[in-house]
């Protein structure tokens, strides 16, 4: 919204409006204000929700220091929600498709999640709202950001072209130009299924080489393909973040985590010095997600203030199936989807833990007559707890664990 005003401000010479130009600026803004909305409104939500007795519901699992947690104001997702939003519209270019889409994925999630929380809390169904409508809401969201990517004529990469491809070698030579002089300069803008794949020389990976044996109906069905694939890591990142809430701060920072790492992505992306420095697709315009990413980590950052150990509020569903969500959505936007297993690592280890554990049990009990574990509790998490291990500590070590592989993940881009 400022960006719209200061735009025009600066075709009149107003002092200063050129800054708004600048994405790192806009940037800086937006998680500046996102950093003191959420530690603003977060005392005064907090003190709503307590004054309504909001609490959070808490089954005794065995879990050292879990009944002390009972009573404790849930549904603080909502305050990361406002933190997001409010510095987004008014910092970022709200012309950009992807601005769109990520605002949708917040705006969408976080209506789950604060359904199912409502469910949970006022209406004292300790299974919130069922499993199916959840899924049907990922999917819902999966579809939406699919088929926005394919159809619209704003979402394209652009690429170099040979001037041998296109034929005007001659035009070229009559003008005085050697082909050295024009390579650089030659590009088209196109709609593309590639994606980024991680520790291979040829860093790109096409959708459509999967569909390849559909001769003309390739790329058609490549989209079909990358659409399911969003689909599927829409819902498998946002459950994977729903299930690493069970710690204090656990699934807010390990977020703030991979926030920071996308934003980088995000800007070598939309860069095209960098990107093509990096040898890697430049994305037109994605950079504006650095503003979103901006917001994104000042949000999870203050609400660390009244989520870290011991918690003053939990977000919720409200909170973390948004997170979850808003990191898939914005991986697939800048086409690094296929790098989210070792961004979000952490995730999908608690994901994996809880599939690990149920199959395993399962099987044993049809096998044997009785059930047997894996891990001592799942998710991860729980499994530490059991083993003993202070709940600070645990949480402490899963940031490092995740700044490690955010690390790694910014590191691929010239592991090849």
């Amino acid at each position: 919204m400022l960006y719209h005003l200061f735009k025009y401000l600066n075709t009149i010479d107003f002092p200063g409006a050129g800054l708004f130009q600048y994405i790192t600026f806009r940037s800086g803004c937006a998680v500046i204000l996102s950093l003191v909305l959420s530690t603003i409104i977060g005392k005064r939500v907090i003190r709503m929700l307590q004054k309504q007795q909001v609490g959070e519901i808490v089954r005794d699992l065995g879990l050292e220091g879990q009944m002390q947690k009972k009573g404790t104001p849930t549904m603080g997702g909502v305050i990361i929600l406002l933190s997001i939003l409010i510095p987004v519209l008014l910092f970022a270019r709200l012309d950009n498709i992807y601005i769109y889409l990520m605002l949708i994925t917040t705006v969408w999630l976080g209506v789950i999640g604060f359904a199912d929380d409502y469910i949970k809390v006022f209406k004292k169904d300790k299974e919130g709202l069922k499993g199916r409508f959840k899924v049907i809401g990922q999917i819902g969201l999966g579809l939406i950001v699919g088929l926005t990517l394919y159809l619209s004529d704003d979402v394209v990469i652009r690429e170099r072209v040979s001037i041998a491809d296109i034929g005007i070698e001659q035009t070229i030579a009559d003008e005085g130009f050697s082909k050295e002089d024009t390579q650089i300069a030659l590009t088209k803008d196109i709609k593309s299924t590639k994606t980024t794949i991680p520790f291979f020389k040829n860093n790109e990976f096409d959708y459509a080489w999967l569909t390849s044996w559909a001769g003309q109906y390739a790329d058609d069905l490549g989209w079909v393909l990358f659409v399911l694939v969003t689909i599927l890591i829409v819902t498998a990142v946002s459950n994977g973040a729903n299930l690493t809430d069970g710690l204090d701060g656990l699934a807010t920072g390990t977020s703030a985590i991979a926030g920071i790492a996308l934003m980088i992505l995000a800007y070598v992306s939309g860069n095209m010095l960098y990107a093509d420095y990096l040898n890697i697709m430049y994305i037109p315009y994605s950079g504006e997600l650095v503003v979103f990413g901006a917001a994104f980590l000042g949000a999870t950052i203050g609400f660390l203030w009244y989520n870290s150990y011991p918690a003053q509020v939990f977000m919720g569903d409200t909170g973390s199936l948004t997170l979850g969500g808003i990191i898939a959505v914005f991986a697939i936007i800048i086409h690094k989807e296929l790098l989210i297993p070792i961004l979000c690592g952490v995730f999908l280890m608690e994901n994996l833990s809880v599939v690990m554990q149920v199959s395993y049990f399962k099987y044993t009990k049809r096998r044997t007559g009785v059930g047997q574990r894996i891990f001592l509790m799942s998710p991860l998490h729980h499994h530490y707890q059991k083993k003993g291990i202070p709940e600070a500590k645990i949480v402490t070590r899963f940031w490092i664990v995740a700044i490690m592989l955010a690390i790694l993940t910014i590191v691929t881009l010239k592991m090849r």
